[in-house]
């Protein structure tokens, strides 16, 4: 198949293509060319004239809770104070804590079906659910597999509830690896606990331990607030992430979330480990956590990519989200160039993961791409088609998108979905989930 857009952005943050387009094989991008060459070199294949549109790498969504649309709109009294009664108060006692499988697998239904309308092909979820084990992991893959997405699925766990619960989740995993390795295909595991302050020092090197077994990557959220730093402070005598170094686990097998609250110390320290960082500007506000330094992270190296956090799903508002705080943290509108912020989008993102020949179009890479209506009130150009994506476009203008080289939506709608029946899981679910608050 050649696709044939008016744009091309093939190499994030590089200066777009104008009438370039790609030769589809298989699950693999053969060629970039321009339109013309592609045309007369192919005339037998199927064509897919994508005037007034830009086909880029899909978006790479590095961190997410797919459970969490249940919480939206639930029934409160008041609302949490900060950080830590946000956790004890609410998410713990009210979600996370009465989540069941058959709310799992409605939300995961619906948050795919969410992430390709938002021109997401790849994500990595993080589902925090400590009285669903065992056997979440695998029940939720069926989901993903279903709705043909890339995604990697880890369990949080956590020694919160018990020892014993902290021990299932770390099992969870280890055995979800292993059974997606072998079955193969898009969707992967990943280690995961919680956080310094529900985590003993020896559960954590163990998770780090059965992750190195398994070769895979491990997740922890880090520093989202002021309650885990005062806490490493009084009980460790030091920050967060260099407790983490103190146990030895600080390397570059270690993806830490958030990292709000993080002094210029430990940003030399992760940029020293090789250290990867995921960045959520929208969730980061909602809790009150901070503004994470992530302009300060990239200009030392640290890898970051962005995610929603399973709160504000709409990609397209996570990536004006990182385009326009950091501009009023810091006083500047040249920090975080829209150029920038896309290609921490797509193939940024798909490095943090690990994730080979993702995130790029380029011959033999993977055919993950996003088409994009181009339509602007003003004329798009090369100088400007960053800013226009990603100030001015929403899932409304995502046209097409193709994972591995499958058509998961076209012309605007998601393939093989019903739109009742999916709301009707999501809204059952919720009406369950809400019966405490």
């Amino acid at each position: 198949m050649l696709i044939l857009p008016a744009f091309l952005i093939d190499v994030p943050g590089d200066p777009p293509k104008e009438n370039w387009g790609a030769r589809i094989v298989g699950d693999q991008i053969a060629v970039v060319a321009p339109n013309a060459d592609l045309r007369r070199a192919y005339p037998a294949d199927e064509t897919w004239d994508a005037p007034d549109q830009v086909l880029s790498p899909g978006f790479v969504n590095t961190h997410t809770h797919l459970y969490g649309v249940l919480a939206h709109g639930i029934p409160l009294d008041r609302a949490p104070s900060d950080f830590w009664a946000f956790l004890k108060d609410f998410w713990w006692r009210l979600v996370e804590d009465r989540l069941d499988g058959e709310m799992i697998g409605a939300a995961t239904d619906y948050g795919c079906v969410e992430m390709l309308r938002s021109g997401v092909t790849t994500f990595y979820d993080c589902l925090e659910a400590p009285h669903s084990l065992p056997g979440c992991l695998a029940a939720q893959g069926e989901v993903v597999r279903a709705r043909g997405l890339r995604g990697i699925l880890s369990f949080e766990a956590t020694e919160r509830v018990s020892r014993a619960n902290g021990d299932l989740g770390l099992r969870e995993n280890v055995e979800w690896i292993r059974a997606a390795r072998k079955i193969g295909g898009l969707v992967s595991g990943m280690m995961c606990f919680h956080t310094t302050f529900t985590c003993s020092a020896d559960f954590i090197r163990r998770a780090f331990e059965l992750a190195r077994a398994e070769n895979a990557l491990v997740h922890l959220h880090c520093a989202e607030g002021t309650h885990e730093p005062a806490y490493a402070l009084e009980h460790f005598g030091m920050r967060t992430l260099e407790y983490y170094d103190h146990l030895g686990v600080a390397s570059d097998r270690m993806l830490a979330s958030q990292c709000v609250q993080i002094s210029a110390r430990e940003i030399a320290l992760m940029r020293a480990r090789g250290v990867r960082m995921s960045h959520m500007p929208l969730s980061n506000c909602e809790v009150g956590g901070g503004i994470a330094p992530v302009p300060e992270l990239i200009a030392a190296d640290v890898p970051v990519g962005l995610g929603s956090d399973g709160y504000i799903n709409d990609f397209f508002q996570v990536l004006r989200g990182a385009f326009l705080i950091h501009k009023a943290r810091q006083c500047d509108p040249r920090v975080m160039p829209a150029n920038r912020v896309w290609h921490l989008a797509t193939e940024g993102g798909a490095r943090l993961l690990d994730l080979k020949n993702v995130g790029r179009i380029a011959p033999g890479w993977q055919a993950d791409l996003q088409l994009i209506d181009a339509q602007f009130p003003t004329p798009a150009a090369i100088h400007n088609l960053y800013d226009q994506l990603v100030l001015y476009r929403n899932p409304a203008h995502v046209r097409a998108v193709m994972i591995a080289g499958q058509t998961r939506v076209r012309d605007g709608i998601v393939l093989g979905v019903n739109e009742a029946a999916l709301c009707a899981g999501t809204q059952a679910a919720a009406a369950n989930l809400w019966k405490e608050a």
